[in-house]
């Protein structure tokens, strides 16, 4: 007796132009799938129904049943945030988490990309523009692949050119997320280790700056830079703020070399920033000292 083919999952998001939550939704599942499905991109209520996975299309929100529209009559749910889900959301709530490995993981993903995809789809204004000048955001790119008036309206085929762009970007973003984690607990160990919390050193390359944000003592961390010097920084105010908790002397602002080592006495001293976020020295002590003064400067 011949083995019969194992039926291959079918996926059904709708038809013609598309969106940035269809082709992320669509991406998310390729990768829970390991790419081992067949696409249709239709509205067809026949085919709809035979599906194993609808998404943003079919007017049903059902997790059991894999079923993740978001334009049904009083839509799909709103997060405590007042953002609405929207098709990328909704497939994300149910496979996120096991794609990621963790649900701490699936959440940093999540906010940082998943539910800004979801407000955009669902019409929700995150920005406000200056002068009509808005950020050059993802769905903007994705929507740069969709065929204009004057070629010919492959559709389907710039859909999968997106998709396989989603997939990379999700891929990436999981790895920095789960990298950032890792990272995030050993800045934790080295801040419980500090006698002093208001300066924190790191002997590694680590990703500190949200890490710390967490906590409300740091105001410098002394780490070594990829060029082999040392800098010495002030921390953020909270996430997504370019606000500093401190700041270094004004006169150090945008001195280099012979004057800034002058003006600081630290025999080493390169580089300060004309933002006063950021000083570098040649040697781990010379970061050091410059930290020290500026915690000093700022008493």
């Amino acid at each position: 007796m011949e083995n019969k083919k194992l039926k291959r999952p079918l996926l059904v998001t709708h038809d013609s132009t598309f969106h940035a939550d269809d082709v992320f939704a669509t991406a998310t599942l390729a990768i829970f799938l390991n790419d081992d499905y067949e696409l249709i991109r239709t509205r067809d209520v026949e085919i709809i129904a035979k599906a194993d996975y609808v998404y943003d299309v079919g007017g049903e929100k059902d997790f059991e049943k894999n079923r993740f529209d978001h334009h049904q009559i009083g839509g799909a749910g709103v997060r405590k945030n007042g953002i609405p889900y929207a098709s990328f959301g909704l497939v994300w709530e149910k496979f996120g988490e096991e794609l990621c490995g963790s649900k701490k993981v699936a959440d940093v993903v999540g906010l940082k990309l998943v539910q800004g995809v979801d407000a955009q789809d669902n019409g929700l204004d995150l920005y406000n523009p200056k002068e009509n000048v808005v950020p050059y955001v993802i769905q903007q790119y994705l929507y740069s692949l969709r065929p204009t008036w004057c070629e010919e309206a492959d559709y389907d085929g710039a859909f999968k050119e997106a998709v396989v762009l989603a997939k990379n970007i999700l891929f990436r973003e999981i790895k920095i997320a789960k990298d950032n984690q890792e990272g995030y607990e050993r800045v934790y160990r080295v801040y419980d280790s500090s006698k002093n919390k208001k300066l924190i050193v790191l002997n590694e390359k680590l990703p500190w700056e949200y890490a710390l944000v967490e906590k409300s003592e740091p105001q410098i961390v002394v780490a070594l830079r990829p060029d082999g010097r040392w800098k010495a920084e002030a921390t953020f105010v909270s996430h997504n703020s370019s606000i500093r908790r401190i700041k270094f002397p004004k006169s150090w602002a945008g001195l280099r070399d012979f004057e800034l080592q002058n003006e600081t006495g630290v025999i080493d001293a390169v580089f300060c920033h004309n933002g006063l976020f950021m000083v570098v020295a040649l040697s781990k002590e010379g970061a050091l000292k410059l930290a020290e003064k500026a915690l000093e400067s700022n008493i």
